[in-house]
C-alpha cells in the first residue's frame, strides 16, 4: 500500500512539473494573460490528455506488450504511427494559438484582430518588383512543431525506461526469492536429517559405554536425544534463540570427543549473555560440524578452538582448527558452508562479515553478526 501510493505521488509530481514546464514556455512566447484561464481552456486539456495518453499507453501497452516482448518491429511501426499522428496534430503550436488552415483556435477577445495581417500599401504602379511572402505564409513548406515532437520523445523515453525499470525489478526481486527459497528448501530438508554415520558412531560408542556400565551411558543418550530434536522439531523458524544453538554445539561435541577420544583437544570458550539473543539455525553449528570434519584426526594430535563472544550490538564467533587435507573419514551433519552463507546473505542483509582463512596449516572462520 505504501509503495502504491509513493508510486502515484511520484507519477502525480512529475505531471506537474512537466506541465509547469510547458505553460512557462506558452507565457514566454505568448502574451496569454490569465494563468488559470489558459490551464482551463479547451486547446490546454486536449493538449494535456493527449500526452498523458501517449505516456501511459505506451507505459502500460506497448512497451510490455511489444518491446518487452521482442517484438520490436510491430512496436517501432506503432511509434512511428504515434509520431505521424503529433507531427499532423502539432499540439505544442496549437496552444500557443497559431491559426494553421481548418483551425479554429480562440485565443480570447481580440485575438483575431490581433492575428489579421496588416493592410498591404497600395499597390504602386512604378514598383513591379515581386513581393516577398510574409512571415506567416507558408507556400508549400513542410513547417515542423519541434517542441511538439522533443516532448512526444521524452514522453515515450521517459515511460519505456519506467517500464524497462518495473520489469528489471520484478526479475531481481525473483532471482533473490527464488534463491532464498532454494536455501530454504534445501535447510528444511536437511533440518529433517541426521547423518546416518555420525548416528551410528555415536550410537555404537553409546553401546560400548553401557557395555561397560559407564555412568556417562544415560547423558550421551539424553544429548543425542536433545541434537534429534532440535535438527527436527525447533529449527523450522528463520530465527531461535542463541541458547538453544549453544547446547546444540555442546552437545555434539560431546558426542564427538566419545569418538575420537584424547587425540583431539577442544576449546569452547562463550563471553556474554546468550540467553536474550536470536540467530538463524544450524549457523555457528556447521562451522563446529567442519571443523570436526577436517580438523581431526586419529593418528595425530589435533585441537579445536572455538570461541564465541556475545554483546547487546552483535555476535562475534571464530572457529579455528588444525586442517588435515587427507581425512577422507570426515562426516557430515550440517547444510554445508555455501548453503551458510546463502542464509546469511537472505536472513542478514549487510548485516554480517565472514571470512574463513588457511594460515600455516591452520584453518579459522571468522564470523560477525551485528543485531
Amino acid at each position: 500500500m505504501y509503495r502504491r501510493s509513493f508510486r502515484i505521488a511520484a507519477h502525480i509530481i512529475g505531471w506537474v512539473l512537466f506541465f509547469t514546464l510547458v505553460i512557462g514556455f506558452v507565457f514566454r512566447r505568448s502574451n496569454a494573460g490569465d494563468i488559470a484561464a489558459f490551464v482551463l481552456s479547451l486547446s490546454f486539456l486536449r493538449f494535456a490528455l493527449l500526452f498523458i495518453a501517449l505516456f501511459y499507453l505506451n507505459l502500460y501497452v506497448l512497451a510490455p506488450g511489444l518491446f518487452l516482448q521482442r517484438k520490436y518491429i510491430l512496436y517501432l511501426i506503432c511509434c512511428l504511427l504515434l509520431f505521424a499522428g503529433i507531427f499532423y496534430l502539432k499540439p505544442y503550436e496549437r496552444v500557443l494559438g497559431f491559426h494553421r488552415p481548418g483551425t479554429e483556435e480562440k485565443r480570447g477577445p481580440g485575438a483575431r484582430e490581433r492575428d489579421k495581417p496588416p493592410p498591404e500599401p497600395e499597390n504602386d504602379s512604378h514598383d513591379r518588383r515581386p513581393r516577398e511572402p510574409g512571415p506567416g505564409a507558408r507556400k508549400g513548406d513542410l513547417h515542423v512543431d519541434i517542441t511538439s515532437v522533443i516532448l512526444f520523445i521524452a514522453c515515450m523515453s521517459v515511460s519505456s525506461g519506467l517500464c524497462i525499470t518495473k520489469r528489471w525489478r520484478i526479475t531481481e526481486q525473483r532471482a533473490v526469492k527464488a534463491e532464498a527459497d532454494k536455501a530454504n528448501a534445501e535447510l528444511s530438508f536437511l533440518k529433517t536429517q541426521i547423518n546416518p554415520h555420525f548416528l551410528f558412531n555415536t550410537l555404537n560408542n553409546i553401546y560400548l559405554l553401557a557395555v561397560v556400565k559407564s555412568d556417562n551411558t544415560a547423558s550421551s543418550i539424553l544429548k543425542l536425544s536433545n541434537m534429534m530434536r532440535y535438527f527436527t522439531d525447533e529449527v523450522h523458524e528463520d530465527f531461535v534463540t542463541l541458547e538453544d544453538e549453544v547446547d546444540c554445539m555442546k552437545d555434539y561435541i560431546d558426542l564427538q570427543s566419545l569418538r575420537l577420544g584424547s587425540s583431539t583437544k577442544v576449546n569452547f570458550t562463550i563471553e556474554g549473555r546468550v540467553q536474550d539473543r536470536k540467530i538463524a539455525p544450524l549457523v555457528l553449528m556447521t562451522f563446529v560440524e567442519n571443523a570436526f570434519k577436517h580438523g581431526v584426526s586419529k593418528h595425530e594430535q589435533s585441537f579445536i578452538d572455538i570461541q564465541l563472544n556475545v554483546n547487546d550490538s552483535h555476535i562475534k564467533f571464530t572457529c579455528s582448527n588444525r586442517l588435515f587435507a587427507n581425512n577422507k573419514n570426515a562426516e557430515r551433519t550440517g547444510i554445508g558452508l555455501t548453503n551458510v552463507q546463502q542464509r546469511l546473505d537472505y536472513l542478514y542483509p549487510d548485516r554480517y562479515r565472514l571470512s574463513m582463512n588457511t594460515d600455516n596449516g591452520n584453518y579459522t572462520v571468522n564470523l560477525l553478526i551485528q543485531l
